[in-house]
């Protein structure tokens, strides 16, 4: 379920960036009705969004955002759409200015990522007719018994196995022995130090395609990221706000048997053996969250660019290890061409600098002409936090690892309780540097 704002709990003055939740059932002109009893409030709406109900007894939720003077214009608003629909939630009501009035709802919890993780763009159980496994019905069949394990997994569940076929896993143990050559002399130093401990301890071998939730679990003692499922390709915005709680949304169906070496789309191959090996590394969690923060309410704009920055790392990024340059992106350590092409001297390759890189244009169905190398993950995560204080949102946020939410400092008493913790967070440093002196 959805949670809701309690009014009385709200201090802040307005105005209020608002998001209501209605559940209605489908029937003519009901949303018709709502929103025609919003106008007639004078109440103008910045966002609406519909999805399936995850209410029982109700057939679609609709999200709209709105700009409220005070706390009792939104209780107006409210009792107003109950006359129609008795299922109103206040989901959000974030003090803000005029100008945050315009900022697209993002989510604060990380069980908030359950609004959107069913919304994909393609791929997931429905396949393009260019797709190796499109005139294949056994493939499609199957791939939607696996879509279906995604679509209605919700936060907090354990993920489920799936109980992978001969047939895929031979699939997956080609990819698995043609990376694995490579990885020695292709791949980062910390990916070549991870990949050992999830042979170790997740059952990494040709023979076993991983189950994501004995990675997540893994993956969280590392660094506090887990993985979640998700049926295809989800939009920027929704990927990249899910690092932002260090939440990974990863397929788990695998690419056709008859082409083991390419695949159009991510799939369980790319996220285990591209992805899931560097979110291990502490400073590539860190940079990974530091795009994700950076997406949470910024403009359609911004997103493009921040996506354009994740492709040209986490996706198909290079580094710099002393004299040589190694592959980080999960798109070449999952990809036994790129992955051979990207280091070899064809392409171009310029220094990560994200205000350049979030304006290069780059390909989807062929190797990229040009890659960027970063000198560290801690580097890049410097640049990237600069370069995110230029980007037109009027807050900033922070994440909250002990509830599992964002905060946005829009306000002073905020700001004094962040400072406060980090005072804190200083006095416990000085008295470890004494006591080791």
């Amino acid at each position: 379920m959805y949670s809701e704002v309690t009014l009385n709990s709200i201090n802040e003055s307005g105005p209020f960036l608002t998001t209501l939740l209605l559940s209605v059932q489908d029937r003519l002109g009901v949303l018709d009705e709502c929103l025609s009893s919003i106008k007639n409030l004078n109440i103008s709406l910045t966002r609406i969004e519909s999805r399936p109900s995850r209410t029982p007894g109700w057939d679609y939720d609709f999200f709209v955002d709105f700009s409220a003077e005070n706390t009792e214009q939104i209780v107006r608003v409210s009792e107003t759409l109950k006359g129609i629909t008795n299922q109103v939630k206040v989901v959000s009501a974030s003090p803000t200015n005029a100008t945050v009035g315009q900022v697209p709802w993002f989510p604060r919890k990380k069980s908030d990522l359950d609004t959107y993780a069913n919304k994909v763009l393609e791929m997931g159980e429905e396949l393009d007719s260019d797709h190796p496994g499109a005139n294949d019905p056994v493939y499609r069949a199957r791939r939607s018994e696996i879509t279906r394990i995604a679509k209605t997994y919700r936060h907090g569940q354990p993920i489920p196995d799936i109980q992978y076929k001969p047939e895929e896993i031979a699939t997956w143990g080609a990819v698995f022995r043609n990376l694995t050559a490579l990885y020695p002399t292709h791949a980062c130093r910390e990916h070549q130090y991870v990949f050992p401990l999830l042979i170790q301890n997740c059952g990494y071998n040709e023979n076993n395609i991983p189950q994501l939730e004995i990675v997540s679990k893994f993956l969280k003692e590392c660094t506090g990221f887990t993985l979640r499922p998700v049926m295809g390709l989800l939009t920027s915005r929704d990927f990249l706000n899910g690092l932002a709680f260090r939440v990974f949304h990863s397929t788990q169906y695998i690419r056709h048997h008859s082409r083991p070496l390419y695949t159009p789309e991510p799939d369980v191959c790319h996220e285990l053996l591209g992805h899931a090996p560097l979110f291990c590394d502490p400073d590539f969690a860190d940079f990974s969250q530091e795009i994700g923060l950076a997406s949470l309410g910024a403009s359609d704009g911004d997103i493009e660019k921040l996506s354009t920055i994740y492709w040209f790392t986490v996706e198909f990024g290079l580094c710099r290890q002393g004299s040589d340059i190694r592959a980080f992106g999960a798109g070449l350590l999952s990809s036994f061409g790129e992955l051979e092409y990207a280091l070899s001297d064809k392409p171009e390759k310029r220094p990560f600098d994200p205000s350049k890189t979030a304006l290069q244009k780059y390909i989807v169905t062929e190797y990229q002409p040009i890659y960027f190398v970063a000198e560290s993950f801690k580097d890049a995560q410097q640049k990237v936090r600069e370069f995110a204080k230029t980007l037109n949102r009027p807050f900033s946020v922070r994440y909250n690892p002990y509830t599992e939410s964002v905060e946005v400092l829009d306000n002073k008493e905020k700001i004094i309780r962040y400072t406060q913790n980090i005072k804190n967070d200083m006095t416990i440093l000085i008295d470890a540097l004494e006591r080791i002196n």
